[in-house]
């Protein structure tokens, strides 16, 4: 055989394996899940959410203010014709004169320098607020990412709660039919199994619903958290030693606003306009030296209106300065006492209550198939078992948000826990 009959009888063995391993091959699968960490989800919002791109445009828009603010005003270039036209002597031309002048402005009382520092304190208030949209976004995503947790946690218990209730229609059935119970008994356990059921619908739609907005923030379908601290209480917030960002972001407003009252206080005083330029009297074809000098009379606007305005905004931004700095005071100290009842509660609910729940149901479960108690008992135990599993998730669901809240309002950017 020849090289190139044996090249194409290659190419041809090549092609059918690979549509016999394609068919071989299982199908994607479309609706796969995607674990996210905590830190994953973080990264992932920061890099596709609006308010990482909201607060670069914010940041670009303060610095290119600074850069116009640094810019001295342009020249003026003019050309002027005089006696190009009129009676006598004047017609045709004859005793033009052309002025060509560069005007050029000059700024009196430090005003580029009093606008430069305006548009830096405006800078360094966007830097901070920047930071701030920052900092919510993260809160956000963290606030949803527990509630996902939670939602996945609360469907595994209402699981839980179904294969119990199913258990004891059986149970009961097995009593009805030796003759050791009442038929009241297996409709009543039929009753628990049919609300059980509701329970888990609920829990799902609930579990389906955050599960959609978890993908919709991180930009991943099928993303599901995953979370193996959700369990876990501890990790207290240190004290903050530096100046709060919200205290922060308002010292930064009050900067800009005295920063533009100077601007304000400086556009009062008027700008010298000096002018050189020469003049050609077409008559004689000489030319002549021209200089001059303008100075606004301020008849109809004094500055005093602008004065006036920067000086409210300087007012209002010192108020809403100590208005921050009380609710922060009030706000911190009530952050913190919900962290430590979110606390104690979870470290109750998940640790020796939760223990003697489960030993409750266990005992009552053994005892009523004994034929020792009543299915009463049983329900009883096994409802107070499925509450305090429900209660330990939610003590741990707000412990991990007021942690998470707490965090947001000292401005720390460490993370809840280290996945």
């Amino acid at each position: 055989m020849t090289p190139l009959p044996r090249l194409f009888a290659v190419l041809a063995l090549a092609a059918l394996w690979a549509a016999r391993a394609a068919d071989a091959a299982p199908p994607p699968d479309v609706g796969a899940e995607t674990p996210l960490t905590l830190q994953e989800t973080l990264r992932r919002v920061a890099e596709q959410g609006p308010q990482s791109a909201l607060a670069d445009a914010t940041l670009r828009s303060a610095e290119a203010n600074v850069g116009v603010a640094r810019q001295l005003p342009n020249p003026t270039l003019s050309v002027e014709a005089e006696n190009i036209g009129g009676t006598g002597a004047y017609s045709g031309g004859q005793l033009r004169e052309t002025t060509t002048s560069l005007a050029w402005p000059l700024e009196l009382g430090g005003k580029r320098a009093a606008r430069v520092r305006a548009a830096e304190a405006e800078r360094t208030a966007a830097v901070l607020g920047a930071d701030a949209a920052r900092a919510d976004a993260v809160l956000q995503a963290t606030e949803i990412f527990i509630e996902a947790a939670a939602g996945e946690r609360r469907l595994v218990l209402a699981r839980e709660r179904l294969r119990l209730a199913e258990t004891g229609v059986n149970a009961a059935r097995a009593r009805v039919r030796a003759g050791k119970a009442s038929p009241i008994d297996e409709q009543r356990a039929e009753v628990v199994r049919l609300n059980a059921e509701v329970a888990v619908g609920q829990a799902q739609r609930t579990v389906d619903l955050a599960r959609a907005t978890f993908a919709r923030w991180t930009g991943t379908p099928g993303a599901v958290p995953r979370a193996a601290w959700f369990e876990t209480v501890e990790g207290d917030v240190s004290p903050e030693t530096d100046t709060p960002p919200a205290l922060a972001l308002a010292e930064a407003e009050v900067a800009a606003a005295d920063a533009r009252l100077s601007v304000a206080r400086r556009a009062r005083i008027p700008d010298l306009t000096l002018s050189a330029g020469v003049r050609r009297f077409a008559a004689v074809d000489d030319r002549a030296t021209v200089v001059g000098i303008a100075l606004p009379f301020p008849v109809f606007s004094s500055g005093r209106a602008g004065v006036a305005k920067a000086r409210a905004d300087l007012d209002a931004s010192e108020a809403r300065q100590r208005t921050i700095a009380l609710d922060y005071g009030r706000a911190a100290a009530s952050a913190q006492a919900e962290l430590d009842n979110a606390r104690a509660a979870a470290q109750t609910a998940g640790g020796p209550a939760l223990a003697a729940a489960e030993e409750a149901a266990r005992i009552a479960r053994l005892g009523y198939e004994a034929g020792k108690f009543s299915q009463l008992d049983l329900l009883e135990a096994e409802r107070v078992l499925a509450e305090t599993r429900g209660g330990a998730v939610q003590a741990l669901t707000d412990f991990h948000l007021a942690r998470a809240r707490l965090i947001r309002l000292q401005g720390r950017a460490d993370p809840l826990f280290k996945d």
